[in-house]
């Protein structure tokens, strides 16, 4: 799904220069959950934008499910993100003037449907995070983790082929965590998508069938599930 080949990216300030990022490669099959760990500012959330097509690489290739993302114009590149990726932010990123159905209702504006078929999916997704009865709250009368629940029925209501989560529990408490983790674990398991998470805590890296470690833009090690993993032989360090 995922193929990273010598992936290098770079920014200027003044003088010196700064790789998030260093020459990585990376394979991550369709339908497999990895977790990324590593210290600060050693480029998990760059990897999750450039996979996202928010970002793109310095140098090297970074194809998602077959397609070289450096060869879209933005205007193709957007549309692309639209119907393929799913986006999970740690501070979750609802609109506050929005109610949760119309929070999850935004991506689907992007394609072209009928305002039945929107609701269809906006409620399919709603009830996927039990949260079919809170459709009309704000986010202010949400809990933290019902917010998140918003955040993850608005990331797959366009049922995106990857989904990508930047810390998703990092603001929650642990028995939210846990709860915002299991239904992370059953879009993989049951829905099949490929996931990708950034987060700090080895407890969360757990839910995942992987976890390898990024640090100063080169993965270090990984440490694959007791079940085995189909990265083993993907990933160069």
């Amino acid at each position: 799904m995922i193929q990273c080949e010598k992936v290098t990216k770079e920014y200027h300030k003044g003088d010196n220069v700064i790789r998030p990022l260093d020459g990585l490669d990376l394979e991550i099959p369709s339908g497999h959950f990895l977790a990324l760990m590593g210290p600060s500012g050693s480029g998990k959330t760059t990897l999750l934008n450039l996979i996202a097509g928010i970002d793109s690489p310095s140098s090297g290739t970074l194809r998602v499910d077959g397609l070289d993302l450096s060869g879209l114009s933005r205007g193709k590149l957007a549309a692309w993100r639209s119907q393929t990726i799913g986006y999970i932010f740690q501070l979750y990123n609802l609109v506050p003037v929005l109610t949760a159905y119309e929070n999850v209702e935004l991506p689907l504006l992007l394609h072209s449907m009928s305002r039945k078929e929107r609701h269809r999916r906006v409620a399919g997704a709603l009830d996927l995070v039990d949260l079919a009865d809170r459709h009309s709250h704000y986010p202010r009368q949400l809990s933290g983790g019902q917010e998140q629940r918003v955040a993850i029925a608005r990331a797959i209501v366009a049922d995106p082929k990857v989904v990508v989560a930047d810390e998703p529990t990092g603001d929650l408490d642990r028995d939210s965590a846990s709860a915002i983790m299991a239904l992370l674990q059953q879009l993989n398991r049951v829905l099949k998508k490929t996931l990708i998470m950034v987060t700090h805590d080895p407890k969360t890296a757990d839910y995942a069938d992987q976890t390898l470690h990024l640090d100063k833009g080169k993965l270090m090690d990984g440490r694959a599930a007791s079940s085995g993993s189909a990265l083993d032989d993907e990933v160069t360090p």
